[in-house]
């Protein structure tokens, strides 16, 4: 039988990196440029390990192969496969990320032989005057595009948004983006790791190298008619799910538990759980797991009844 399922953490330091992943989240890692822990993935060469209970040590990717729909769900054992749909992370910005965006399922399928990247972000913590970089300040076409970036002035035309712990965003596939220095966030994604990087500060690594640009492929990925719709306004109900963003490749809903609430799994579809603020309980009829600021579980489509108790514990809750 299947159980809720915690998974070792795959740390990647990046150029961008800091320290509050190891700080705040205690990530065993003494690097000062951790920038990014994957929590749940099947990204090929980065897949996730499962480090609770009877089946500790086995790949994310085999449980997908051996269980099919008694993980996944029978819909989205149908609709993806043996493919994984979703990339769950949590980013440390201490410097800003690169300006970029992602490729739909289309061109990334035609491209990259890969899904497409649509993400939401929710801000855990932002030092003042932190900001993130979503989508431009007014109305953008290619050519008024082309010209600034031509120029070295695209941040002129760029929307920043100064951001605070709780602040929701969610980014489609073909919307530029970036997260600011300062800004540290989980990160719920359609499983991809296809980044198209159109300007990075002119900054250089340590052997004076810059990283490398991808404008001669990003510019058909650009949704320039995209409406600036990107904050996400939600309700903080307690001992509810609070739906957040719902779109055909993930749901997430925000839940503050102050006491104790019963989950009936009707959405046959795994439910995954972010803890991002105090801790939480996981119980089923046969175990129990504990998760923290900073942790992730997966409920397994087969368990369809367990509680969730904490004294004080906030979560962002996911299915497909």
């Amino acid at each position: 039988m299947l159980y809720p399922l915690k998974f070792q953490p795959i740390l990647k330091d990046k150029i961008w990196g800091g320290e509050k992943l190891n700080q705040y989240f205690n990530k065993a890692s003494e690097s000062k440029n951790l920038g990014e822990s994957w929590e749940i993935s099947t990204v090929p060469n980065d897949v996730s390990v499962v480090g609770n209970g009877e089946l500790k040590g086995k790949s994310l990717q085999e449980l997908v192969n051996n269980y099919k729909a008694g993980l996944l769900g029978d819909k989205n054992w149908e609709r993806f496969g043996n493919e994984f749909p979703l990339l769950i992370k949590f980013i440390d910005a201490k410097q800003d990320l690169s300006i970029q965006l992602h490729p739909n399922d289309e061109l990334a399928k035609k491209r990259h032989n890969s899904f497409g990247k649509t993400e939401m972000w929710y801000v855990m913590q932002a030092d003042d005057d932190a900001n993130l970089i979503v989508g431009f300040k007014g109305e953008v076409d290619k050519a008024t595009y082309l010209k600034h970036l031509e120029k070295n002035t695209l941040t002129e035309i760029l929307n920043f948004d100064n951001v605070k712990e709780g602040d929701t965003y969610f980014i489609e596939a073909g919307r530029v983006h970036a997260i600011g220095a300062g800004v540290l966030l989980a990160e719920i994604q359609q499983t991809s790791d296809v980044t198209y990087r159109v300007y990075d500060w002119d900054r250089v690594d340590d052997e004076g190298n810059e990283r490398e640009l991808h404008n001669d492929i990003a510019i058909d990925a650009f949704d320039f008619e995209m409406k600036n719709d990107f904050r996400i306004d939600y309700a903080k109900q307690k001992d509810v799910s609070n739906e957040m963003v719902s779109c055909p490749f993930f749901t997430t809903n925000f839940i503050e538990i102050a006491s104790e609430i019963a989950i009936d799994n009707t959405h046959d579809s795994f439910l995954i759980y972010m803890c991002v603020d105090g801790d939480v309980e996981v119980i089923t009829k046969d175990s129990k797991e504990h998760i923290s600021k900073g942790e992730t579980i997966l409920i397994p489509a087969e368990v369809k009844n367990f509680k969730l108790k904490s004294v004080y514990g906030k979560l962002l809750e996911v299915y497909v």
